[in-house]
């Protein structure tokens, strides 16, 4: 890229890094309003409440700019990605939140773009430099240091905890190929049809589960708020600030959101939720993110990729 393309991200830089910051700290929070919402409405209904929401709000834009003749081409990939990037991952994080505390997931959603570099590694045949390959074993030693020591710290509260960072990680391999998946056959297809459709197929996907277990009684004020907060703020709105970042700021910028949500997921978990933040989740979470920055390129000349969705 020549020194006149960055030039316009490098002019506008208070601008999109007040964005990256808005952009990170909406991802911090929708591990809160998981949390919230799972707890009365359950898991499947508040995943599926979350994307059919979002679908809602998005779809006016949609119309509005124009963009259905391209939905209406590429619906068949949208759908099917929509499943991959957000029905399932949505479903297995708002189980998961219901087990371990939402900091503790947010660290682990910062595997994502270690699975990206090898998904993308093994479908698209990207190549993985000996640097890159330090990070993505820095990346898992930290996963495996993590899940070592956090039984007996405050990241978990039940017994089913174990089978919880398993759903955390499962969710950022569907991120992952997701990511591929797009690479593949979604080229040139505009973001927001992207982020429309995907919500929409996520709606599909979820919405014979989501009726099946809603719950039988009512949810409260709280847990409405939760998901209606998690579905405009922390995923359509955080949406179309993420492709704005991508557009004004680059992708490998964008990607590095990633690892900022963390900070703000830790800390809306202990004013909000009154969970403790052990030093040993923290320097597992500094080893993850590392190794992160290292197998993503970040330090060279890396290019990111919208697999870091939340």
């Amino acid at each position: 890229m020549t020194a006149a393309a960055h030039a316009p991200a490098t002019a506008a830089a208070p601008r999109w890094l007040g964005e990256f910051v808005l952009l990170a700290a909406l991802w911090g929070a929708s591990f809160l309003f998981m949390r919230l919402g799972a707890a009365e409405f359950g898991p499947l209904p508040t995943a599926g409440l979350r994307v059919a929401l979002a679908t809602l709000f998005l779809w006016p834009l949609l119309l509005r700019h124009g963009q259905w003749p391209a939905l209406r081409r590429h619906w068949r990939p949208v759908l099917l990605g929509g499943v991959i990037n957000s029905a399932i991952p949505f479903a297995l994080y708002a189980w998961a939140v219901m087990h371990i505390a939402t900091g503790l997931t947010s660290i682990l959603n910062a595997t994502v773009p270690l699975f990206g570099a090898l998904v993308a590694w093994v479908w698209l045949g990207d190549r993985i430099t000996r640097l890159r390959w330090l990070g993505l074993g820095l990346g898992f030693v930290g996963v495996a240091l993590l899940a070592w020591r956090a039984p007996a710290g405050a990241g978990f509260k039940t017994a089913h905890a174990a089978w919880a960072m398993a759903a955390c990680l499962l969710a950022s391999l569907c991120y992952a190929v997701a990511a591929s998946f797009a690479r593949r056959h979604l080229q040139g297809v505009p973001p927001l049809v992207t982020a429309t459709g995907s919500q929409l197929g996520a709606t599909l996907g979820l919405a014979v589960p989501a009726i099946w277990f809603w719950p039988a009684q009512m949810p409260g004020p709280r847990a409405w708020a939760a998901v209606v907060a998690i579905a405009v703020l922390c995923t359509g709105i955080a949406y179309i600030l993420y492709f704005r970042l991508i557009a004004r700021a680059g992708p490998s910028r964008a990607l590095a959101v990633t690892f900022l949500a963390p900070v703000f997921a830790l800390l809306y978990g202990a004013l909000f939720l009154g969970e403790a933040v052990t030093p040993w989740m923290l320097g597992c979470g500094v080893v993850i993110i590392c190794g992160t920055v290292l197998s993503t390129g970040l330090l060279g000349a890396g290019s990111g990729s919208p697999s870091a969705r939340r």
